[in-house]
């Protein structure tokens, strides 16, 4: 999950970023508000912690103005200003919660879950999501196969999320890279297909029902339906390929 940190503070910045980061999440940080309101504008996050006093603009108006874009991603406002009305301003304005500095850490944690644990509700009714017998709680963070539990690393679970929450959907590269990498896709990185290829033995070698489809060319895709422009038997050839 892609947190987007728009924060002028660089210690309390880092610290945030660091905490975020070792909890599992990818963080975007940003110094000023229109670095941060770029990011908000052509990027994807699943959630956006917005400082309010920022030094050229205010977190406010950032937000006003990205959610008369039509954008919908949760905002958490982080900011000093604990005056009721600046709270009710910004709820208003469409923030969806509202954190006053100084904070607890474990706090900040848990407002962002409550506010991705609405959001997967909004979308999906539960934070439970399966295609076929595969199946992922995101709030209790397992996996299981059928009846069997899957024990995937941290980085592992945030690909197969991902992958999860764009069933169905042919996923470029470049867009898992940049999704649960954090990082620009270059064409001879063989590290999505290496993570792609771990995945598999783990989800799908042991089933006749294959999950994760090879599109040649394009990316990968997570469905219990493949169709003629899978090439599922070829994908060990071309893992191999790529580990050289």
């Amino acid at each position: 999950m892609k947190v987007l940190l728009v924060e002028d503070e660089r210690k309390l910045g880092e610290y945030i970023k660091k905490g975020l980061t070792e909890a599992g999440f990818i963080v975007d940080h940003h110094l000023t508000g229109l670095d941060g309101y770029h990011a908000m504008m052509t990027d994807e996050f699943s959630v956006i912690l917005m400082d309010v006093m920022l030094p050229d603009v205010s977190g406010f108006e950032l937000v006003r103005n990205y959610r008369a874009a039509g954008k919908h991603t949760p905002v958490l406002f982080l900011t000093a200003k604990d005056d009721l009305s600046d709270k009710i301003k910004g709820i208003e304005i469409g923030g969806d919660d509202y954190l006053t500095k100084p904070f607890a850490f474990a706090e900040l944690v848990v407002r962002i879950k409550s506010l991705l644990r609405r959001a997967n509700q909004a979308d999906y009714r539960s934070t439970l999501m399966q295609v076929a017998d595969l199946k992922m709680d995101i709030a209790k963070r397992t996996v299981h196969r059928g009846d069997m539990p899957i024990k995937l690393t941290a980085k592992e679970f945030s690909l197969l999320q991902f992958m999860l929450e764009r069933r169905g959907e042919v996923l470029p590269r470049s867009i898992i890279a940049s999704q649960v990498w954090d990082m620009n896709f270059e064409n001879d990185t063989n590290v999505i297909d290496v993570a792609i290829r771990r995945l598999r033995i783990k989800i799908d070698d042991s089933y006749s029902t294959k999950l994760i489809h090879t599109v040649r060319g394009m990316g990968y895709r997570l469905d219990a339906v493949s169709n003629t422009n899978d090439d599922n038997q070829s994908y060990e050839a071309e893992d191999r390929y790529h580990d050289k």
